[in-house]
Formats: C-alpha cells, sequence, structure tokens
C-alpha cells in the first residue's frame, strides 16, 4: 500500500458512499448460507483493498470479512471474487495460512454483485517493511516468516487440492506480458507512458529459458499478510485476487521487489540500511528461498524483477483508469494513479541496468 502508511490503510471506515447495499438482504443471505450465523449484523468498510471493496460484517458473537465484485463498468475478467474464492478454499485443503471461506454467491440479486464471506482473522498487519515497531532481534525471524511461506505455497499440490483448472500451465511470462500489455494499451483514459511501451518491446525477448509451473499469488507483500499477535508467524495470507496458475520465480521476485521498493509507493526497502535494520540482503534472502525450494540460484533474475514492476506499473495504470471512470474503491486510489509513471521507470531501470 501507499507510504501514507498504516493510520491511512487499516481499520475500518463507515461504508463509502457509491459502495453500500441492500443490509437486510446480505444478512438473510447469511442465515441461510453461513454455518452458525447469527445477527444482527453491522456493516464497515476497510480502508484499503482499493480493487475489490472489502466490508467487515460483525455479528455479537463473532466476526467476516466480506469481499466483492466493485459497482459499475468491469473490464472483462477484472475482479473476480469466485477465483478468488476458489483458491482459498484449495489452499485451506492443504493447510496453507489462509482465511476459511464460508460460502460465494454469484447471485447479483442479493447485493448487486458477486461476493464470498470468509473469517476476520485477528493479528498484526505491518505497513512498514523497515519493521519499526518489532524488536531489532525479532527482525529476521520475520523475513524467515515470510520466505517459508512462499516457499511452502510453491511447493503446494494444486492438482491435490482441486487447483488443476486455475490456470494454464507454461508459457506464464509471454501470457502475462500479452495481459498486462493489452490491458494498458485499451486503457486508453489512463493514457500512454512511453517507459512501459520500451518494455512492451524488451520483455518478449529476454524471457530466460525453463518452465515451472505452480500456485503463485501474484502480490505476496507483508502489508498483505496478518502475523500472530505477538510470534514471527504468519496466520494468514491476504489478497489473491491476482492469483493463478504460473511461475514461482516470477512470484517469489516480486515478493523480494521489496527491496528496490520505494515505501512511498508500497511497503518497501529501497533506502534503507537493511544492516543497521537487521534485515537480510536481497543475496540472503534469495539464498533463503532457493535453499528450501531446491535451488541451486536464480539465472535470469533481473528479468524477473523487471517484469514485476512492469506488471505492478500495469496495474496502477489500470486504477488510474478506475479513478478517471470514477469507480475506484479506496480512498488511496488517487494517490495510486499518481504514482504510475514512477513504477514505470523503475521498471525500465531494472530493464535497462
Amino acid at each position: 500500500m501507499s507510504g501514507a502508511g498504516q493510520d491511512s490503510n487499516s481499520g475500518t471506515v463507515p461504508v463509502r458512499p457509491g459502495f453500500t447495499f441492500d443490509e437486510a438482504a446480505l444478512e438473510r443471505w447469511m442465515s441461510a448460507h453461513v454455518s452458525g450465523f447469527g445477527g444482527p449484523l453491522t456493516i464497515e468498510q476497510f480502508k484499503g483493498g482499493q480493487s475489490n471493496p472489502t466490508y467487515k460484517l460483525v455479528t455479537p458473537d463473532r466476526a467476516y470479512v466480506l469481499r466483492r465484485k466493485p459497482p459499475g463498468q468491469l473490464l472483462k475478467g477484472a475482479h473476480a471474487v469466485e477465483r478468488e474464492a476458489q483458491v482459498l478454499i484449495g489452499l485451506g485443503k492443504a493447510a496453507f495460512p489462509v482465511p476459511h471461506v464460508h460460502a460465494l454467491c454469484t447471485d447479483d440479486n442479493v447485493i448487486g454483485t458477486s461476493f464470498y464471506v470468509m473469517d476476520m482473522v485477528e493479528g498484526r498487519v505491518f505497513w512498514d517493511a523497515t519493521l519499526p515497531d518489532v524488536p531489532r532481534d525479532d527482525r529476521p525471524a520475520y523475513y524467515d516468516a515470510m520466505n517459508a511461506t512462499i516457499a511452502v505455497l510453491h511447493g503446494v499440490d494444486y492438482v491435490g487440492v482441486g487447483l488443476g483448472d486455475y490456470g494454464k500451465p507454461g508459457n506464464y511470462f509471454e501470457r502475462q506480458i500479452g495481459r498486462w500489455s493489452k490491458q494498458y494499451l485499451e486503457d486508453v483514459e489512463a493514457g500512454r507512458d512511453p517507459d512501459m511501451d520500451r518494455l512492451i518491446e524488451w520483455l518478449p525477448a529476454n524471457i530466460p529459458p525453463g518452465e515451472e509451473t505452480s500456485i503463485v499469488h501474484g502480490d505476496f507483500r507483508i502489508d498483505n499478510m496478518i502475523f500472530h499477535p505477538s510470534e514471527p508467524r504468519i496466520l494468514a495470507v491476504l489478497d489473491w485476487e491476482l492469483s493463478t496458475l504460473g511461475h514461482p520465480l516470477a512470484d517469489f521476485a516480486y515478493h523480494a521487489m521489496m527491496y528496490h521498493m520505494p515505501p512511498h509507493i508500497v511497503a518497501g526497502l529501497a533506502g534503507a540500511d537493511l544492516a543497521a535494520l537487521n534485515l537480510p540482503s536481497e543475496e540472503e534472502y534469495i539464498a533463503a528461498y532457493c535453499a528450501r525450494t531446491g535451488r541451486a540460484s536464480i539465472p535470469g533474475y533481473r528479468f524477473y524483477t523487471a517484469f514485476n514492476f512492469f506488471r505492478l506499473a500495469a496495474i496502477f495504470h489500470g486504477i488510474k483508469g478506475r479513478v478517471i471512470r470514477g469507480t475506484a474503491a479506496s480512498a488511496q486510489a488517487a494517490e495510486r494513479a499518481r504514482m504510475f509513471p514512477e513504477l514505470a521507470r523503475i521498471a525500465w531501470g531494472q530493464a535497462g541496468e
């Protein structure tokens, strides 16, 4: 999330104008579809989660989280909450740390869009990758927990947990570069950028050899995880809207690009004194992942980093388009839209080194 930090991204607010729905209809649906549900129901909206509006559902006994497609005209294939629910259910079978999904609703007549309801997981979210609120000696354990968790994700038997049809194995980079290039080029209202145009030419010509397939999260960042209230342990990985079957090294490099990410864009370490902070270096972090996944090294690593900055820039370009069209769900969306050119510059800088 943006450098505005925890205060602007965490917690809830009253449901924002344009994102309200029939609360009585939701309560009736939950009574019929969520085991153990009992009202009355109070609904608030989370500040973060700009792509798919996210709500906290509070009852006298427990809290739930609802994620829905945003209202308004959507790009085809975007905001597929059905896929999010599918991957959470599958990973739950593998005992991977994700919230339990209670039910999915694809009937637009209930609240106006598809949605799903899952457990509310209580714990800590770190919006600053330097972990200023964690004792210095404890910080390496938090990074090791993230490293171990993404390694476990990439080792999940996706066919065995019912996710064999969750994406297309093979040609991941060709398909992803094509997808994000097309989305960027088609969103005419959001405009063009010379660095993005260069990357669209450079990336397809520089894909490293080798095919691997695993479940990939697509947005594996420290601020998309809920840590245990007092231990260096991840209770839940959130925000699976970009997940698919893909190349694990693309996913890992996206996570590790925190080492090159300015902290004012998303939780990043660029410019930080890692030794003083007692955080692992990028080389150490890569080595730990390689050891856990049986690799000697990651040839072509610079491509993976450039690709991921390009993809994130394309996502922010899409947010810019939604801001222009008035369909962005987050108060921080306009801020992210302004960061798009800087991300594109960083992406091209990685490619052109």
